[in-house]
């Protein structure tokens, strides 16, 4: 039945397609040649005619006769290129040379049903729905590289040159990631990137368009390579497919992508063309949004420019209760009010230049510029125990300030496509510098009663600047359709320099004072240099993938200010990465997976630099840090039943040495010469994390979709290396996702997740200097209470082809979606309590224009269409 299913589709829409070439509703010109001649040496010929002719009647001969259809002369190169060639036509290749034999090759465009007459691979049954997306993909693959064509005095052999294409399930696992095939999914049809995401299984997706992969931000890529896209502005009738890679190989790099990474891979096709979008909107705080963005594609240019502009005004309120333990008890009570406004200005402009057939230079520049005033006062309340009685104080801090940053950014790229099918080299280089500026003033009153009794002023005037450079190469070879290698080469050289002055003018004192031991200048360069090497192959249903990359890095920093020097440089490490994956019956997959990876100190997190601009949160950094290696081990389960229902389940461990992590320790104050509470990091003596996830995609009715996303998982951080360690504990999160699809283009989405409680999360972040009591103290020395919250947006499709959208958005509907923390050591004990922007309303706009181009962001090799366990070819 499947397979005359089949049949009957492929022969109706053939039908139609054939009257489209009268009637003008739909193209069948769809065809695209294109190769290279070149001589017994393999050199390119020059001007050679090469023309494509057509078989026709002639009612006077009463003869068939061969009529041209379209002629190319080859350049230097000895390249030709033919487009918009009838893909039901048959045609003739000719080419004819001084000195050279003629050639001949008989040109069809031939579909073909998969394997079993519409059956899946493996044996898998195939849906109607299934049988669709094959079809749509076998009408969508006419491109046919015809690689180095020899002419030679030897006899021409006539040639059939057939293209074939198979139907594409809507899930696949993949020897070292899941593949979402989105391209029919008809739900984000019109709509964005970020709306295909929503339907994607494993992913959470907030109303903002924020995606999440396990609770943790992702790396997003395009086509392979990092990009600076966002998922806003790539169109989802653009996106083939999506994939989800949970534990990265040794292709990618072993210090990122430690959070996942999503492949967005974007649909082949070699029309001209234009699209774009323009964008808008505000939110109830008195914030704005807007921009657009714009891709053109001419003869062998292809031109896009995105620029965008966010102006925020955000509103953080909390409380944090505090507990000192020592010669004398105190009691320290702060009342928060922050509220931040400022905004930035992005532009991108980039260039693509098809040089050849194979060969295409890509080249991008970025601009990024941002300002920001934060605000924030502060009401503090000390009870200091002493053997006479109780000793009270009340102060109030106010902050204002200032924080500019100015940063540039250079892409540049080649791709080269050798004549064998999947063979490829390419070569990036990423550049970005940029300047940042600062100056805060905090004003502190100190009260007897409701009379100030005094006044403290403190400034702190920053300034740095940073040049980050990335240079890789990676080459792809197959061997045959099972087996193929992979090699790379890769480094990443980093420059940074940040300068701070803290001046302090105490309680009647006339004058500003710069505090020599608070004045902290410091510059470092850290390098990273890697090479991989990785083998793919398959034994029927059986695939495994062997990859390892080596790395080393060095690093080297300077107090200028003292002339205090700081290095340290990491001999080789290897990282070997093993994956494999078994195809079951009825559309089922089981995969394992086994890595090793490395997180490194970052800048802030190693810089001595000790921020005192908050006496009760003092910061500072460890130049004395390592690197944590964590091993990280999945297996995973996956089944796709009818009507695009799927059910995913995964089991997996990571296990660090050495985890970076912040701790609250004692040490002297320079500024009062006392014992107070210093924030910094340490390197933990492990650290341990085990879970079961389970993500469940349902079309419950054609207008209902419910994703539900459960995460069960154990954690543990051991410190015995400097004190006691607390308990592992057993949390859990979960997300719903339900989406209605009502008549007149509107749709309701309705999110609701819930955390346990929880270990405090391990912060790699810029290491406390941002607004005071921003962050917990340590992920070993704490947990954060049980929260959750509620998102709803309505969103409105209007205008021809819906190219008009208006979405109403208001977040964490009943205020519950706190930062509620508690913490504790043998120096101190500590709540911590902040909301941030609660029922937060918003409305956007967004407008889309032109004619669609599925081509205009990257010149691709599409002679891999057929899926199976290629994978992605960047690190």
């Amino acid at each position: 039945m499947k397979k005359y299913l089949y049949t009957s589709l492929l022969a109706l829409c053939m039908a139609f397609m054939a009257g489209a070439q009268t009637k003008g509703p739909m193209n069948a010109n769809i065809g695209h040649v294109y190769g290279k001649v070149v001589d017994s040496t393999g050199k390119g010929i020059s001007d050679v005619s090469v023309v494509i002719t057509r078989s026709a009647y002639d009612s006077v001969s009463k003869k068939k006769k061969d009529l041209p259809v379209k002629a190319f002369i080859t350049k230097a190169s000895g390249e030709f290129n033919f487009e918009e060639l009838s893909v039901f036509m048959p045609l003739q290749l000719k080419i004819a040379a001084t000195g050279y034999k003629p050639y001949k090759q008989m040109l069809s465009f031939q579909m073909k049903m998969p394997a079993g007459g519409g059956a899946g691979a493996a044996g898998q049954g195939q849906s109607g729905g299934n049988a669709m997306a094959g079809l749509s993909a076998a009408l969508n693959a006419f491109d046919k590289d015809l690689g180095n064509i020899k002419l030679t005095t030897d006899v021409t052999q006539l040639q059939t040159v057939t293209v074939t294409t198979t139907a594409k399930p809507l899930l696949r696992m993949d020897i070292d990631k899941k593949v979402f095939n989105v391209e029919k999914n008809l739900v984000s049809s019109g709509g964005t990137a970020v709306d295909v995401m929503r339907n994607v299984p494993s992913l959470q997706v907030d109303i903002d368009g924020n995606v999440k992969l396990r609770n943790a931000a992702p790396q997003i890529y395009v086509d392979g390579r990092p990009t600076t896209l966002s998922l806003d502005q790539i169109p989802a009738d653009a996106i083939e497919s999506v994939e989800v890679i949970t534990n990265p190989s040794a292709k990618y790099d072993a210090s990122g992508g430690t959070a996942g990474i999503l492949n967005i891979v974007l649909k082949k096709n070699k029309k001209t063309g234009y699209n774009g979008n323009l964008m808008a909107g505000v939110d109830s705080r008195g914030g704005f949004n807007g921009g657009g963005n714009l891709s053109l594609r001419q003869n062998k240019f292809n031109i896009s420019l995105a620029t965008m502009t966010n102006q925020m005004r955000n509103h953080t309120s909390g409380t944090t209760n505090r507990l000192n333990y020592g010669d004398t008890l105190t009691h320290v009570l702060q009342q928060n009010d922050n509220k931040t406004k400022g905004g930035f200005l992005f532009g991108r402009l980039g260039v693509d230049y098809f040089v050849t057939n194979r060969t295409t230079i890509s080249l991008a520049g970025i601009k990024v510029h941002g300002k920001f005033k934060p605000g924030e006062t502060i009401d503090i309340q000390t009870d200091t125990l002493l053997n006479g009685g109780k000793l009270s104080g009340l102060s109030r801090r106010a902050t204002t300030g200032d924080r500019e940053f100015n940063a540039s950014g250079l892409q540049f790229g080649i791709k080269h496509n050798f004549p064998k099918a999947g063979e490829e080299l390419t070569a990036d280089m990423n550049y970005f510098s940029g300047k940042n500026e600062g100056n805060s003033l905090y004003t502190t009153q100190y009260y007897q009663g409701n009379t100030v009794a005094g006044t403290q002023l403190q400034q702190v005037v920053s300034d740095g600047n940073n040049r980050f450079m990335t240079i890789q190469t990676d080459y792809v070879k197959p061997f045959n359709d099972q087996t193929k290698l992979e090699t790379g080469l890769r480094a990443q050289l980093n420059h940074l320099v940040n300068n701070n002055e803290t001046f302090l003018q105490r309680p009647g004192s006339p004058d500003m004072v710069k505090l020599g031991s608070a004045t902290n200048n410091y510059q470092n360069d850290n390098n990273v240099y890697a090479a991989y090497v990785s083998v793919t192959s398959k034994i029927k249903n059986f695939g495994y993938q062997v990859g390892l990359r080596a790395e080393r890095s060095d690093y080297t920093g300077e107090l200028t200010n003292t002339g205090e020097q700081f290095s340290n440089k990491y001999p080789i490490s290897l990282f070997p990465s093993l994956f494999l994956s078994q195809k079951l019956k009825k559309q089922q997959e089981l995969q394992l997976s086994i890595t090793r990876r490395i997180n490194r100190p970052n800048f802030f997190q190693l810089i001595p630099y000790v921020d005192y601009t908050d006496s009760l949160n003092i910061t500072r950094g460890n130049p004395a840090l390592t690197p944590e290696f964590t091993y990280s081990g999945e297996m995973s389960y996956g089944k796709t039943f009818k009507g695009n229902n799927s059910l995913l389940f995964s089991v997996y461990y990571k296990y660090t040495d050495h985890l970076i992590t912040r701790f609250l320790d004692k040490s002297t104050n320079p500024l009062t010469g006392k014992q107070d509470l210093i924030n910094t990091f340490i390197n933990a003596n492990s650290a341990y994390s085990a879970g079961a996830e389970l993500t469940s995609v349902n079309s419950v009715t054609k207008f209902w979709d419910l994703t539900t996303n459960v995460n069960l998982y154990n954690s543990k951080i051991n410190t015995t290396n400097i004190g006691n360690s607390q308990d592992a504990l057993w949390s859990w999160f979960g997300k719903l996702n339900s989406t209605f699809k009502l008549p007149s283009n509107v749709s309701i989405q309705l999110t609701a997740d819930y955390q346990s409680k929880t270990n405090l999360p391990v912060n790699n972040g810029p290491g406390g200097f941002g607004p005071p009591m921003q962050q917990a103290q340590s992920a070993s020395q704490g947990y954060v209470r049980p929260f959750w919250g509620m998102d709803l947006a309505v969103k409105k499709s209007f205008l021809k082809n819906n190219a008009a959208t208006v979405t109403l958005s208001v977040n964490d509907i009943f205020r519950t979606r706190k930062s509620d923390q508690h913490s504790e050591s043998a120096y101190f004990s500590q709540d911590y309590y902040r909301l941030n922007n609660p029922q937060m309303v918003r409305l956007n706009f967004t407008y889309r224009f032109g004619k669609m181009d599925l081509s205009l962001f990257k010149r691709q090799n599409t002679k891999n269409q057929g899926g199976g366990m290629e994978g992605v070819n960047m690190q």
